[in-house]
This record gives structure tokens, sequence and C-alpha cells, in this order.
């Protein structure tokens, strides 16, 4: 017995030096000889379930840290191990579960708290995340991470003012990652409370860790924080790059593909919002139609299950649904070439949830971005952005890692079948009869002092008009009627509209006169849901993806002059048209008695364009040559 336990003893110090020298399989090696000599010792099998981790066999380390903990159900570090595993594997329920589990008077460090209030968070359970995180802070409270996990949890309770308290905490007390982590956020959920005392400083800081920090710095920023602020393309470039070097550090492409197998052109999509989301909203119809004799679509999902109807259709609509929730990105990788896709397509790009940095292992022949993301990716990965001549001018090619792609006219799909109930009057919708209506529904991260003052100039032009605006929260709510009564504008001029499920606000809509939009980040889906109601949308487009989606969507509406050369024109056409009743009504008496004439809403032409597009792809591919761009013909 003793000569099993010495021979056990110096295969850990073996592995343990594996592990120093980062030679993981040696070291898996080791522990594993180890355990077999000595198969109740806590301590070896923690560290082979340590070496399986760092290999990426995180089946193998859960089942080994989950031993670790039968023989030791005390050690606070196994239960981080299990816990730290199975949210790699998104088995985030699981992971919050074996915290749940691990015994009420064990010890319990920082590190401890910090990594269970991870865990339910990312299960959702954020009031109990909230509460743990304030325990790790009890026994840190400078700890720069807690602030910010903290501030996530506050943010997703909708608690606004506080998750920008967290977050500007984290920045104070870091110089590094979490730092930037914490900025991108900042900025975000200080403009989403249109709290605007110190949006300036923190802007400039963001875009200052963006230009002059290192690259490691860069790989926190979030690039979805640059697009409703005044960022360059050529900034909004490098920090999508700069990002997915983060994402994809050592990753190696598969081998090419093989002959391809006979058949249909396959289509995967990939993405986390095939649910009631905007995402799905407006591609339920274009799936309905497509040309199932030519092309075969999957669907690779790692959605939620909300039982929604807009899910079951997108769901019904496709050939193939698969489940990825659980599956690595690797193995992910390797579902999409065992299924031979042609095409793969991201929904999602730099937003919540993504995981397209999956197509650099390159798992498919041609490899697409579309919808999700107004912006490029940075990714040397993706061969084609899909857009149109209006969001993707051929002039601002260099502002894009990949390929331009171009459907004839706006790149939005839009779905028929979605609701046109009646309007309500006036008065039911908390509005006066005698008033020109302009109104903005979009979220208030998007609206900035400098639109404000625009607005502000429209009011002043257009006595008869009021402004009605979605009440997203109340301290933004507060803070525009304040920051509109320092510009001049009394309250009696301003107009809230409550949050409704996506029928009734529809409904509602239909009572406004003219939808102002905002930029650098525009109205996308909620401009195509206004002109959808009738309603005319107003904007100005800008140097960036994000600035011209308003203007694509006005442009295939057949109403090209909605998009202002500038902003003057933008606030004296919106003048003029508050004076000119009879030319307004006849833009919404266009959008109604030709919606679905409309190129922006006629889903058969959409589809077929579409798939046009695909087919361009697929050809190219198919004859050997590179992703070029794909240009629109021209009429």
């Amino acid at each position: 017995m003793k000569n099993s336990r010495q021979r056990a003893e110096a295969h850990r110090q073996a592995g343990l030096k594996a592990m120093q020298a980062k030679r993981w399989p040696a070291a898996i090696a080791e522990f594993e000889r180890g355990t077999a000599l000595s198969p109740h010792d806590a301590l070896l099998r923690l560290n082979l379930a340590r070496a399986h981790m760092q290999c990426g066999a995180l089946d193998r380390a859960v089942a080994e840290g989950r031993e670790t903990l039968r023989l030791d159900p005390a050690s606070p570090v196994a239960c981080r191990l299990v816990g730290e595993c199975l949210l790699q594997q998104n088995r985030v329920q699981e992971a919050a579960a074996v915290f749940d589990q691990y015994p009420a008077d064990a010890a319990r460090d920082h590190d401890w708290f910090n990594a269970y209030g991870n865990a339910l968070f990312q299960a959702q359970r954020l009031q109990d995340a909230v509460g743990v995180f304030f325990q790790a802070l009890a026994l840190k409270i400078d700890a720069p991470l807690v602030h910010y996990r903290l501030g996530l949890c506050f943010k997703d309770l909708g608690m606004t003012r506080e998750s920008t308290e967290c977050f500007r905490t984290a920045v104070s007390l870091d110089s590094g990652a979490v730092r930037a982590l914490a900025l991108s956020l900042l900025v975000h959920e200080s403009r989403q409370t249109c709290d605007w005392s110190l949006v300036e400083e923190d802007t400039a800081q963001l875009l200052k860790a963006l230009d002059q920090g290192d690259d490691q710095t860069g790989q926190k920023l979030s690039p979805f924080a640059l697009l409703a602020v005044d960022a360059t393309p050529e900034q909004q470039r490098r920090i999508g790059a700069l990002r997915l070097r983060g994402l994809t550090p050592g990753l190696k492409p598969m081998p090419p593909a093989g002959p391809r197998r006979p058949g249909r052109i396959r289509v995967g999509y990939l993405s986390c919002d095939f649910h009631q989301h905007a995402t799905s909203v407006l591609m339920a119809e274009l799936l309905e139609r497509r040309d199932s004799e030519r092309f075969e679509v999957t669907l690779y999902s790692h959605s939620p299950d909300d039982g929604s109807e807009i899910g079951k259709r997108v769901r019904a609509a496709c050939d193939h649904f698969v489940d990825v929730t659980h599956c690595s990105n690797a193995d992910v990788a390797r579902r999409m070439r065992a299924d031979d896709i042609d095409i793969a397509i991201d929904l999602k790009g730099h937003t919540r949830g993504s995981r397209f940095e999956l197509l650099a292992f390159k798992p498919a022949r041609v490899s697409a971005a579309f919808l999700g993301y107004p912006a490029t990716t940075g990714a040397d990965f993706i061969d084609y952005m899909i857009g149109d001549p209006v969001v993707l001018p051929l002039a601002q090619a260099g502002q894009y890692s990949e390929h331009l792609a171009q459907l004839p006219n706006s790149y939005q799909p839009n779905d028929r079948r979605r609701a046109l109930p009646p309007a309500p009057t006036r008065a039911q919708a908390g509005l006066p009869d005698d008033a020109v209506v302009f109104c903005c529904f979009n979220q208030t991260y998007k609206i900035s002092p400098h639109m404000l003052d625009l607005w502000a100039r429209i009011l002043h032009g257009a006595p008869n008009a009021v402004l009605w605006m979605l009440a997203w929260n109340p301290h933004a709510q507060a803070n525009l009627e304040r920051e509109l009564a320092a510009r001049g504008v009394g309250q009696e001029r301003v107009f809230w509209a409550p949050k409704l499920p996506l029928s009734k606000h529809i409904a509602r809509l239909r009572v406004a006169d003219m939808f102002l939009d905002t930029w650098p980040c525009n109205a996308h889906t909620t401009a195509s849901e206004a002109l959808w109601a009738g309603v005319p949308v107003l904007t100005v487009p800008g140097a960036t993806f994000a600035s011209r989606v308003a203007a694509s969507l006005v442009t295939a509406c057949g109403l090209p002059d909605l998009a202002a050369p500038d902003e003057d024109g933008y606030v004296n056409l919106a003048i003029a048209l508050a004076q000119e009743s009879a030319t307004l009504q006849g833009l919404k008496e266009h959008l109604d008695t030709q919606r679905m004439n409309l190129p922006l809403f006629d889903s058969d032409r959409y589809a077929r364009d579409y798939e046009t597009l695909l087919q361009r792809m697929f050809d190219r591919e198919q004859a050997g040559l590179p992703p070029a761009h794909l240009l629109a013909a021209t009429a």
C-alpha cells in the first residue's frame, strides 16, 4: 500500500511539472496513472480535471471534477472548476446547481462567491446573483470584476441607473480588461437612461481605449457600443477585428471541404434569435417563401424555446432544426461540415449571445454576415456582408473586411403576415386630435443631446406639432423631459407611449404623422414597423451601415426624398411637412395604398432577389473563384 501511495505521488509530481510546461496530454497521462494507484485521492482527481479542462475535454473535466466533489464535497476549487466547465458548455442551469449543492457549512471565499454569482447570472437567476455578488464584495469591496458582473445583473433586471453606477465603479477600479468591458457598457447604459452628464467624457475614453490602448484592451471592448456613438467606419472595423482576436486565439480552420454531395444548395443559419425576436419577425416570411426545390435550409440554433408563434413559424419553414445550445464551437463547426453546408450565414455578428466566431473554423464553403449586426464584423473568415446599394455602397467597400453582396432593393426582409390592426383614436392613444404628431420609438440609447437639439428646432418651427416617444425607462423619461425643457420645449408638447405587444404597438403607430429617425444609429426594425403602419420616416444617412438603414427602407418604399441630405434639410423638411397637411397626408396614403406593392414589403420579390444572390455566391465558389464584390444590377 505504501509503495502504491509513493508511486501515485511520483505521478502527481510528474503531472504537475507537465502542467507547468503546459504539456497537457502528458499531464493527463501522469494524473491518470496516479488515480489508478490512488483512486480516492481527491487532489489527484482535481489535477486530472484541470488538465482535461485545459485540453478542452470538458465532459471529462466535469466527470473528474464531480468525482473530486464526491471525495471532497467541501472543495471550493473543484466546485468552481465543474461550474466553469458547465458554463463553457452552455449548461447554465447545471452550473448553478453545482454551487447550490455545495455544503452549507463548507468554506467559501471571494472567488467562490464570484464564480457562483456568475453561474446564477448566466442561468438568469438575477435576484439570487445580486445577493451572491454582494457577499463577494463583502469579502473584497474593490473587486472590479464583481462590480462589472453586478452591473450586468442590474442591466438585465432593467435597473439601468444602478447598472451604470456599477460599471463606473469597475472602470475606476481597473486599468485593464475589466475596465474595457465595463467602459463599453457604461457608455451604452448611460445613454439608455439619457444621463448625459458624463457621456462625452466616457465616450472619449472608450474611443481612446480603442485607438491608443493595446490589443489586449481592445479585445475586451464591445463593438456594439460603437454603433450609437460618433465612431468612424475605420474604428468600427478595428474594434471588430480586435474583438475577434480575443475570441479565436489559436483557432485553426478545418481542411478545405472535399467534393460536395449532390443535391440542393445547402444553407445554414447560425443564431440564438429563433424565438420572439426582431430577427425572426423579419425573416419568417423569407424562409416560408424560399424555393425549397433549390435550397435546403438548416437552422443551427442556440435559442431559448419560448413557444412563441414566430418561433414556431421560423422552425416550420426550414428543412432541419439543430439545437446546438450545449455544443462547443468546434462541435458546431464539425456538424456543419458533416451536413455539407454550402453557405453558412451568421445572423448575430457582435451582439449578445453571438457565436459567429465558430465560422473561423471555415465549416462551410462560403460564409456571410446578414441582418443582425449593422457593421463590418472585422472578420477575415467571413466572405460576404449582405446589404444593398444604400447601406453598402461600393464607394465604402474599404470600410468592410467582407466583400459586399448587394440586394437590388433594401437588404431588410419583412413579413407581410405581421399584424396591421385598426388604429385607435388619438384620444385612446393619449394624444391631442388637432396636433401634428412626430414620433420616435427608438430605444433611448440611440437618442443624443444633438438629436434633441434638432427635435427642439423642429418643434419651435412647427408650433402645431407634438413629440411622442416610447417610455423606455423612468430615468430616461425624466431626463428627456428635463433636457427638452432646457431647450424650450414644455412638457405639454411631449407625450409618452408605454411598452405594448407588437400588434398593439403597430395599431397605435398608425395615428402618428411622421417618425423622426436618429443617427448615427437609425431605427431598423422599428422603422419598417412605422412604414408598415403607414407612417413616413424622416432620416439623414451617414457614413456607416447603421446610419444608412432608414434611408434604405424609405428608398425601398418609393420615398427617397425622406432621406434628407443633411441635418438642416431634416429640420426644414419636418417643419415644412408639419405645415403642409395635404403633402404629409399624401405620404401616408402612398404607404397605405401601395403597401403590398412596395419593394420593402414584396416578400416574393425579396425572396427571389435574395436567392439569386445566394446562387451567385455558390456559383462563384463552385467555379473555383475567390469571393468578390457582388453588386446589384443597375437599372
